[in-house]
């Protein structure tokens, strides 16, 4: 797997202050895409165990609240095997930390063994994400008083809530001070 960028103290990408990883390769190339050149599967620099030592250091302070993965598509295949040993070390680590993760599939197509998205390390790695912003960008749903995402058809899904409570749970869609 190949990642684009690192982001050390993002504020954008969840909530809290965070670690994000922008991985690369993303097959759904949604028009209007905010990062294109990630599309592409050997955009940037290979993730090795020495960016995996460098992004468990960065989570390391208090204030760090988690880790964050978007791209590209984090829920491609092959990126898919390279992070779930990595998640589970972060999970392993830093158990009150959590994983936010954004990808442009939906939790129904991610959850369908017959989807082509949907290998041997999906579960598992769903199992470790505490919110999953689902769902393609789509140009003509822009908007941008969304929390955490930028088309209205994306969702932002509790993954522990839905876990326990065997059913789809959203998170609020208010940002903090408004009504």
């Amino acid at each position: 797997m190949y990642y684009g960028q690192i982001k050390n103290c993002d504020i954008a990408d969840g909530e809290g202050v965070r670690v994000t990883l922008f991985v690369s390769g993303c097959t759904n190339r949604c028009p209007g895409c905010f990062q294109p050149q990630t599309w592409d599967f050997h955009y940037g620099q290979p993730f090795t165990a020495q960016t995996e030592a460098e992004l468990l250091e960065m989570l390391a302070p208090e204030y760090i609240n988690g880790l964050t993965l978007l791209g590209g598509e984090p829920f491609e295949p092959e990126n898919q095997a390279a992070l779930l040993p990595f998640v589970r070390r972060v999970k392993e680590t830093y158990p009150q930390k959590t994983v936010w993760c954004f990808t442009g599939f939906t939790l129904e197509r991610l959850t369908d063994p017959a989807d082509p998205k949907h290998c041997g390390a999906t579960e598992e790695l769903l199992s470790l994400i505490d919110v999953l912003v689902d769902g393609p960008f789509v140009q003509e749903k822009k908007n941008l008083a969304l929390r955490f995402r930028g088309s209205e058809n994306q969702r932002l899904i509790d993954m522990n809530a839905t876990r326990r409570q065997g059913r789809l749970a959203l998170l609020p869609d208010r940002r903090r001070g408004t009504p």
